[in-house]
């Protein structure tokens, strides 16, 4: 009978727990198998379907109509579970243990803020809780980290070799182009187009990859989002702007506050697709790279050798998980490319 019971645990798949080191350095213990995890917030969720789209337990904000074609349809009728992390968050400890999922997940800073969190969270919830840092340089490492934490390392690798790949073709497109002589860009947000990012902000960091100059410079005085004035940028006059906000693009070209801004003159005023995510920062994950494609083809026609509408098809499908289609497609780029619908 004892050597039955041994033969029954050796051949009974492992349930061994594991260790894991997250980009905080915390090492938190997770089980064998991670098959259910809590999205902290939509840079997490973003960064989850991407790698195992299996495991979400929901989305922190329920998908909208016009985003639910760009996401497989086996996850687009996932439950609105709330978010424990950034503004407005309102999902509580009560929602995470009715989930009850293997492991908590989030994506961005791994501040003493986001570390006191997750600490409190997992000690209150005995639900392992990993960070993972966000900065848009370290998306490969983010990842094989997240590969090697959810058991599927072979598309953490494979993903962070893409990441890598597209990194090195902009950096070798712009080896030759000295830093003043490189495209002055500024990022509209909000219907007046007067929010924006300061240099180094995690919300122009695909600007600033993709080889542009980020007007709203203060030598690194300021970080974040700021309020700029119109006074502002008559004297920044970039010569491209990139926004996100519908509203914002519909009138600039026609509102007399803009007129003098050589890249309102040139009609190089552009507008992000935001479907399923937004490409420059909305939120601030791995939808950051499709927008890094588009912005190195706006900022250097001549040089970058992509074509927007093959990298747009590869892109959804490797990391969104979905086959577009021409409409589909179409309705994306119109925009972005600056030819807006009728």
């Amino acid at each position: 009978m004892r050597v039955f019971l041994l033969v029954l645990a050796l051949l009974a798949p492992s349930a061994q727990a594991r260790d894991i080191t997250d980009s905080a350095g915390r090492t938190v213990t997770l089980p064998d198998a991670v098959t259910t995890v809590f999205a902290a917030g939509p840079p997490a969720a973003i960064l989850l379907y991407v790698m195992k789209p299996e495991a979400m337990t929901g989305w922190p904000r329920a998908l909208r109509p016009e985003e639910r074609a760009y996401i497989a349809p086996p996850f687009r009728d996932l439950p609105e579970t709330g978010r424990l992390t950034g503004r407005g968050g309102e999902a509580n400890l009560e929602r995470v243990l009715e989930i009850r999922p293997d492991l908590i997940l989030d994506f961005g800073s791994v501040r003493d803020t986001y570390v006191d969190l997750a600490n409190r969270v997992q000690r209150q919830t005995g639900i392992p809780y990993i960070l993972i840092d966000g900065r848009f340089e370290n998306t490969p490492q983010a990842l094989r980290l997240l590969g090697e934490a959810l058991g599927v390392p072979e598309r953490g690798e494979a993903l962070a070799a893409e990441v890598e790949a597209t990194f090195a073709r902009i950096e070798a497109m712009l080896l030759d182009v000295p830093v003043d002589q490189r495209p002055r860009v500024y990022l509209a947000r909000g219907p007046e187009g007067l929010e924006t990012g300061m240099k180094g902000s995690i919300n122009t960091e695909i600007i600033e990859r993709a080889g542009g100059r980020n007007v709203a410079d203060d030598g690194g005085a300021t970080r974040g989002l700021v309020n700029a004035s119109m006074e502002q940028l008559i004297v920044a006059n970039p010569d491209t702007i990139v926004t996100w906000d519908r509203n914002f693009y519909a009138r600039v070209f026609d509102d007399p506050l803009w007129q003098g801004i050589d890249a309102v003159q040139a009609g190089r005023v552009y507008l992000s697709p935001t479907a399923p995510f937004g490409w420059i920062d909305r939120p601030p994950s791995l939808n950051r790279m499709m927008g890094l494609l588009w912005m190195a083809g706006l900022l250097y026609p001549d040089r970058w050798d992509g074509d927007l509408r093959e990298e747009a098809r590869a892109f959804y499908r490797r990391f969104y998980h979905v086959e577009l289609a021409d409409e589909e497609l179409e309705r994306l780029l119109e925009w972005a490319e600056g030819r807006p619908p009728m």
